[in-house]
């Protein structure tokens, strides 16, 4: 057997996401070497290095010029991800990068030009690619097991708002729905979205509503093949996590997904009850170590990765979309130049 030695990565951006990608390429991924993490808040990131054994820094870019480091994992704030991945790109670093990728449509596209021009792989952080039930009923689909799709419905229930003021405007459609868009998208594969439309309130924290929060929304997106998909997000299931999603045609339904992160269920006085995940890292914990050591292999195999930039470009230009109905209250189309991007 050849042996592959581990992809040099470095990471860049210390949060919540961050340190558990740095956690999963440090002790988990045999395909990894965790060589350096970066944040520009010092305190994250020497916490981090130091526990994790890594040097740390406090500049992104300096992280990216060190020769040690092939790969990239982008995973800041992502006001900042589309530069990262330009300038990881012109470094000729292959780039992981957290969705969205962007938060326009023209950085989508400067990112994903970038990383062509520099003939390195590029991959987005949808992990619900990654999560054996996603995958399995997107291959019945794919495989013709429902016919022809018609009905598609998606959602995203987080367990709670804790403080609502720290919520950046739109971030139900770029940081949340922007997950179901995708999978909506991979599930009816040979199709375009054409129109989309927008309910949406703070019907969690109400008091946040004139501030431009919305924590509750509903979105229908028609695709150019006749399908109606539904896209629905909370910010507050008292009873967990809860990401779902199903593919109903001419021929059956597929569905996937369970707010319950163990297959047990527990019968005794009070009925029945199943043990429910709080967090998306307890319920996609096997998902996110699956896309990070995929993105491994396309670094060390030279193949395309499973979710790239044209991917996360759709499902940005349909949150983008999503803003523009709840701006205008009108249903938004998506033009052939608007879904074409960067070739």
């Amino acid at each position: 057997m050849t042996h592959r030695s581990p992809v040099r990565i470095g990471l860049i951006g210390t949060g919540r996401i961050g340190t558990h990608h740095a956690t999963t390429l440090a002790r988990r991924l045999s395909e990894a070497d965790l060589v350096a993490v970066a944040d520009s808040a010092p305190g994250r990131a020497q916490h981090l290095g130091e526990a994790l054994g890594v040097p740390w820094l406090t500049d992104a870019h300096a992280l990216i010029e060190r020769p040690d480091i092939e790969a990239v994992a982008i995973t800041c704030s992502s006001i900042a991800h589309s530069e990262l991945v330009v300038a990881a790109a012109q470094a000729g670093k292959a780039v992981f990068v957290e969705k969205p990728m962007a938060l326009t449509l023209a950085d989508a596209d400067r990112a994903i030009a970038a990383c062509r021009a520099a003939g390195v792989p590029l991959q987005v952080g949808f992990n619900r690619r990654f999560a054996p039930e996603f995958r399995a009923a997107h291959d019945v689909v794919v495989d013709g097991g429902i016919g022809t799709p018609q009905l598609l419905r998606s959602l995203t229930r987080d367990p709670g708002l804790a403080d609502p003021s720290a919520v950046p405007p739109w971030t139900i459609f770029t940081q949340t729905l922007i997950h179901d868009f995708d999978v909506l998208s991979w599930f009816n594969p040979d199709a375009r979205p054409v129109e989309v439309s927008v309910m949406a309130d703070a019907l969690v924290a109400p008091d946040y509503r004139d501030a431009g929060l919305l924590d509750t929304a509903v979105v229908t997106i028609r695709y150019d093949n006749g399908a109606i998909a539904v896209a629905e997000a909370s910010f507050a299931a008292a009873y967990g996590y809860d990401v779902r999603a199903e593919a109903f045609g001419s021929r059956g339904m597929v569905a996937a997904g369970s707010p319950s992160h163990l297959h047990t269920t527990h019968w005794n006085a009070d009925g029945v009850s199943s043990p429910t995940a709080r967090a998306d890292t307890e319920l996609f914990a096997e998902a996110y170590a699956g896309e990070l050591a995929a993105f491994c292999a396309v670094v060390r195999d030279g193949t395309p990765a499973a979710v790239g930039g044209t991917d996360a470009r759709a499902a940005l230009r349909i949150a983008l979309a999503c803003i523009e109905a709840v701006e205008t209250g009108a249903t938004v189309t998506i033009h052939d130049a608007d879904r074409a991007g960067v070739r």
